[in-house]
């Protein structure tokens, strides 16, 4: 890393100043990244942290550089690995002191070791669980509370967060937890090489700039006015507003000033509310209708009353503040929110790679839990050893009574006479240096991800033969093709006539895949029902091995063959219905996806008896058909 005394010289950059013109339209993504940084460096803990959305490249690594060029050099840093053990985050039991010295010996872990410093999280967009709570634990009160393996143990922990977000799509996503508690969010992925420049501050002025921070003060009207804008824009948290007050005044410690100025306040809402807007602010139409006649006046008792609350509605601060933070709301803002809508709305037991289960003997450590040692378990000896240790002086002065009470009741009689002993050859003492007992079992947990298998059921009637048949083969070869990238399956299930019949078992061969659609003949009656009870049957077998199911099913929803192979569009409804409903109550994800060539509603209601994704495609190829698919089980 050059130093920034060495670097080529550039144009001076716009700061915090009280003065100088209003913000520009559109600020320079940069810019902003660097004077974030420099307002963390002044204060990590109190503003919380930065989530920076980058992947790894020269554009980040030129941020968390520039970051740690202006933290003062006795500023600790630590790095929180992914897989991060609650042990090393929190602090626990030093074994080998333990060990050592016959009674617990606690060691300090990641949270305290960076007490007054910076945290920097690896992959913050998987990290889910318990470090997530501790994270935030940390984050509100300033400390770790550790009470584990006989340690009561409370250290300061006042520390600020670098969530490195490196998620390559929409769906990988921080936690929400960790974000409310974070007061910058920073989004480098638009940002070229060339772009970059200098911090316009250097180490110096974040430390003068931390020496006054605390004399800094901020007026009402400016707190109202923050207020009024994270309302206007649709920001339910209450700590946005807290670390827009905080930007601001670290802001105006920066600039030198010890009273916030309204050109502070713009700055810090643009920098922390503006990524965190979920609504455009309001703006009032133009009157086309002739102004109402005045009203009356006031008595005199409102009169003052009245003037101040047309006063506090047209409060110029926070008109200000607002125009500052709409300037950088990104121009996606309603796309944004409408995938989170979607990322909201997905099944619970979809994704890539299937739903998290437990297991006993592979996938990823996932903590150990207290039990009997039973055949397929394994032993974890660390954790093991660690819960025995606390216990060692104990249990070694309960052997010693024992041992004494065990040459008492063999050298003493009742009588008060002894007995000769016999003479026997000293026997060294073989007795455990550490007692392990059954109660200190720690039987290794694992969790690993099942595969996901696509059942298609496809309508091959003759209604839809005509219109979407075709689309229908082409979407599952497609996402074939994607599934066998990730080692998932797809089935398919055609029905049609009077039965539905399994066309093509789980598999990933695209050879046989192809060979099946090809040979999908189509035509007859719509036994619906028997479609969905076959995929049903199908998907309980896949849960069954282990397996995460996705039905997706293809039909416009007009069933007209009953499971009896009887006709009749009444009764093939309600089975219809029926097994709808039977597919809700097990808890498969599934889609519907309405063929017809219009919405139909009776697709519309099949799709909500089975609490599945209602799609209508009447305009669908097979891409599209085969995109929504992925979207739905997160491929």
């Amino acid at each position: 890393m050059t130093p920034a005394s060495d670097r080529s010289p550039q144009p001076p950059r716009p700061g915090p100043v009280s003065g100088g013109p209003p913000p520009p339209a559109r600020p320079d993504p940069w810019e902003d990244a660097a004077l974030i940084a420099a307002l963390f460096a002044v204060d990590p803990a109190g503003l919380g942290g930065v989530c920076l959305r980058a992947l790894p490249g020269p554009v980040r690594d030129q941020w968390l550089a520039d970051t740690r060029e202006l933290l003062p050099p006795e500023t600790p840093r630590r790095k929180i690995p992914l897989h991060v053990s609650d042990g090393r985050l929190l602090g626990g039991l030093d074994l080998t002191a333990t060990l050592r010295a016959g009674r617990p010996v606690a060691e300090h872990g990641l949270f305290a070791e960076a007490h007054g410093g910076v945290l920097e999280l690896a992959m913050a967009e998987r990290v889910r669980g318990s470090p997530v709570s501790y994270l935030c634990s940390a984050l509100d009160t300033g400390e770790v509370v550790l009470e584990r393996d006989g340690i009561a143990l409370r250290s300061p922990a006042r520390v600020g967060v670098i969530a490195l977000d490196e998620g390559s799509n929409e769906d990988e996503q921080v936690a929400d937890a960790l974000l409310d508690r974070l007061a910058f969010l920073i989004d480098l992925s638009p940002i070229a090489v060339r772009e970059m420049g200098d911090v316009p501050y250097s180490v110096a002025d974040v430390t003068a700039a931390r020496g006054r921070l605390a004399e800094v003060s901020i007026s009402a009207d400016q707190v109202n006015a923050i207020c009024e804008t994270a309302l206007a824009l649709g920001i339910p948290s209450l700590r946005t507003s807290l670390h827009t007050m905080r930007a601001a005044r670290v802001a105006a410690a920066l600039d030198g000033n010890l009273v916030v100025t309204d050109a502070q306040v713009s700055l810090a809402a643009r920098l922390v509310m503006a990524p965190r807007a979920t609504m455009l602010p309001y703006t009032q139409p133009p009157e086309s209708e002739p102004e109402p006649p005045p009203p009356e006046p006031p008595p005199p008792d409102q009169e003052g009353e009245s003037e101040a609350n047309q006063e506090q509605r047209q409060d110029p601060l926070a008109d200000q503040v607002l125009d500052a933070t709409k300037a950088a709301i990104p121009t996606d803002l309603l796309d944004r929110l409408r995938l989170g809508q979607l990322r909201r709305a997905k099944v619970r037991s979809t994704g890539k790679s299937g739903q998290v289960q437990q297991a006993n003997m592979r996938g990823r450590p996932a903590g150990v839990r207290r039990g009997d040692l039973r055949p397929g378990d394994r032993l974890n000896l660390i954790e093991t050893l660690r819960a025995a240790a606390p216990w060692q002086r104990v249990r070694r002065a309960e052997r010693e009574r024992g041992q004494t009470q065990t040459q008492m009741t063999a050298t003493g009689t009742p009588g008060g006479a002894t007995r000769a002993r016999p003479r026997t050859l000293p026997v060294p003492n073989l007795a455990p240096r550490v007692e392990v007992r059954k109660d200190d079992f720690r039987i290794q947990r694992y969790k690993h991800r099942s595969e996901t298998t696509a059942i298609f059921i496809v309508d091959a009637s003759g209604s839809s033969a005509l219109h979407r048949l075709g689309e229908a083969k082409g979407a599952v070869e497609l996402l074939l093709a994607d599934c066998y990238v990730r080692r998932d399956r797809v089935a398919l299930v055609a029905f049609r006539g009077k039965t539905a019949e399994l066309l093509l078992p789980p598999t990933r061969s695209l050879v046989r895949t192809k060979r099946c659609l090809a040979d999908l003949p189509g035509g007859g009656g719509t036994p619906l029902a028997s479609g969905i009870e076959a995929g049903l049957a199908l998907a309980d077998a896949v849960k069954r091995r282990g397996g995460t199911p996705l039905l997706v099913l293809l039909t416009d929803g007009r069933g007209n063959v009953a499971r009896n192979g009887q006709g009749g569009r009444a009764q093939a409804g309600e089975e219809a219905l029926t097994c709808a409903r039977l597919v809700r109550a097990a808890g498969v994800a599934a889609m519907v996806v309405d063929t017809s060539p219009h919405p139909h509603p009776q697709a519309k209601a099949l799709a909500e008896a089975m609490d599945a994704t209602y799609m209508p495609l009447p305009h669908a190829d097979a891409g599209r058909l085969n995109a929504a698919v992925k979207a739905k089980a997160g491929l």
